[in-house]
């Protein structure tokens, strides 16, 4: 169904004020608590850089080596401090009406309509399966998450093929794309002339304080995109974290985390399911969209214990019933599932 029903504040709310210092965090979903140790090592020896303005040279680096990760051309990259200034961006492809298909992420439904852009929400009901058909035909621009935050789903990419049409663009946030083994349903490696592909590097490689991503697309609309964009716009740590993330090994590390979620969220899914919890699925995530008879009361339970769950009232298309779980391992799990218990909901 297409909607509206524009609530700034729940647009604006994001996992990370559920959690305060010390708290079990289930609402965030970046994995682990930093960097891998060897990533850690590579930003600390650029650090007596500092003193000086990041160089021409590490951007073409930074921008060959995510080139090369995807089978791209330099200039169909566009290198962002965090996926969420390309979602500020997008207000300057000067759509007449976006499409925004949800439940989603929020943050580009809030940057269009701070734009001054005409939004249509396309709100799915459950399974969350995507029909090309309730996406309003005047849309010229159509954004979605694949997989989807914080759904867990994943579009079949043919489905997203079919949302083109002459005159739109279609902008997928596949800010999770790396966390699924083998990355199926992607088309960050399919050049298309009206596709913009977000990548973010915030959750697997937990740099979500340093702000690292990139959008690959045309040449044409990447231009149209950094208008009036200031000189410098990423930093010299910022540039060589998406060189070392788009580096072979890199890949393949973040190919073996994605296994280990995968089975990590398996687990979780029964875990769940034996204390009575039906989480969504099929999910490709690193978290899980569950449904409980009273999630407002189970969310403020659990804070109390110390674990803080990601409340989805503030997704459109969900109720204070659903909450969001990021994938974790078995002993932090089994911590929950007591809580759960122990909350006698």
């Amino acid at each position: 169904m297409v909607g509206d029903g524009f609530d700034r504040e729940s647009l604006r709310h994001h996992g990370d004020v559920d959690v305060v210092p010390g708290m079990l965090d289930f609402a965030v979903n970046v994995q682990g608590g930093g960097p891998p140790e060897w990533l850690r090592r590579r930003l600390a020896g650029r650090l007596g850089e500092l003193g000086s303005y990041p160089s021409a040279a590490d951007e073409q680096a930074a921008r060959a080596a995510v080139a090369a990760r995807h089978g791209r051309t330099t200039d169909e990259v566009l290198l962002l401090g965090g996926a969420a200034e390309g979602f500020a961006m997008l207000p300057r492809l000067a759509p007449r009406l976006a499409a925004v298909v949800h439940p989603s992420f929020t943050e580009p439904e809030l940057a269009l309509r701070d734009g001054g852009v005409d939004v249509a929400r396309v709100v799915l009901d459950p399974p969350y399966t995507l029909d090309p058909a309730l996406v309003p035909d005047a849309a010229d621009l159509v954004v979605l998450g694949n997989p989807t935050n914080p759904t867990s789903v994943l579009h079949p990419a043919e489905t997203l093929l079919a949302l083109r049409r002459p005159g739109r663009v279609l902008v997928i946030d596949e800010a999770f794309a790396d966390a699924v083994p083998g990355e199926p349903e992607s088309l960050a490696a399919h050049p298309l002339d009206d596709v913009l592909i977000l990548r973010s590097l915030t959750k697997t490689w937990a740099l979500a304080g340093l702000r690292c991503g990139y959008l690959l697309g045309p040449p044409a609309l990447l231009t149209r995109l950094t208008r009036g964009r200031p000189h410098w716009p990423l930093g010299t740590l910022q540039l060589e974290a998406i060189t070392a993330t788009a580096e072979p090994a890199a890949i393949a590390e973040s190919q073996a985390r994605a296994h280990t979620i995968a089975e990590s969220r398996a687990q979780m899914i029964t875990r769940l399911a034996a204390i009575g919890i039906t989480a969504h699925t099929p999910a490709h995530a690193p978290f899980l969209l569950i449904e409980a008879p009273d999630g407002e009361l189970l969310r403020k339970r659990l804070s109390h214990k110390g674990i803080a769950l990601r409340r989805c009232d503030t997704f459109p298309g969900l109720t204070p019933n659903h909450l969001r779980l990021a994938v974790r391992g078995p002993t932090e799990v089994t911590r929950l599932i007591e809580a759960i218990t122990e909350s006698g909901l």
